[in-house]
């Protein structure tokens, strides 16, 4: 058999891309969904996505639909897994390749988002999503808390000058637990890894708390002489 005729008669399945995008907004993890514009399912709830088209790799294909419906290029994106059941999707045979993406929320057009019917909502108000929507996020979860366990990534949801109590909030999103303050700033304090501003925040009180950055370059700087990064 010629490669001609043994790809003609491969069989021939849709391939799509979904992405669980991340945000912290107001000291809440968030996650963007919308309501599906086409059948089948039009009108449930859904994770941003699409297909994948001829021209695109996965990657590209998920970057598009980011930029598509955030507006937002070059952000921090991670492929999770594919999902490929027989009869996940209702609509016809799709494999769905999985990713999850973190964002600063005031970074986003959201007038753009609010175009296409996507909405912020925080992670116990998330409803039934289609097909297995809802397994992904929970996938996601488990992935956003591994990678984060060992890797700076909470610095992308967070905007480029923060105090430790919104650190602290994050973490305590992520990983959806109280985190005692005191351990926290030691241990946070002792990587490394961020530049004390003096510039402070006084939105919660006259004396203010300062305000930090994260140092991309110290970290690398750091890894390179066996830090190891773990909150």
């Amino acid at each position: 058999m010629n490669a001609a005729s043994f790809y003609a008669q491969a069989p021939k399945h849709l391939v799509a891309v979904d992405c669980i995008i991340f945000g912290f907004d107001e000291g809440k993890l968030k996650l963007l969904v919308m309501k599906r514009k086409v059948a089948p399912m039009e009108g449930e709830w859904s994770l941003v996505g699409g297909f994948v088209q001829a021209e695109e790799s996965t990657d590209d294909a998920a970057a598009q639909v980011l930029k598509h419906t955030t507006g937002l290029e070059n952000i921090y994106m991670d492929q999770l897994h594919c999902y490929g059941e027989v009869t996940r999707d209702t609509g016809a045979r799709v494999i769905s390749v999985a990713y999850y993406a973190l964002i600063r929320i005031k970074d986003h057009d959201r007038p753009l988002a609010q175009e296409h019917g996507a909405h912020w909502l925080e992670l116990h108000e998330i409803p039934a999503l289609i097909f297995d929507h809802n397994r992904m996020i929970n996938d996601a979860l488990v992935q956003l808390r591994n990678n984060a366990h060992f890797h700076p990534i909470g610095f992308e949801l967070l905007p480029e000058k923060f105090t430790l109590s919104q650190l602290r909030s994050l973490y305590e999103e992520i990983y959806q637990k109280t985190l005692d303050k005191r351990n926290f700033r030691k241990k946070i304090l002792s990587l490394d890894v961020m530049e004390k501003l003096e510039e402070k925040d006084k939105t919660s009180s006259k004396k203010g708390a300062h305000l930090y950055r994260f140092d991309p370059a110290r970290y690398e700087a750091l890894m390179r002489k066996g830090l190891v990064f773990e909150i």
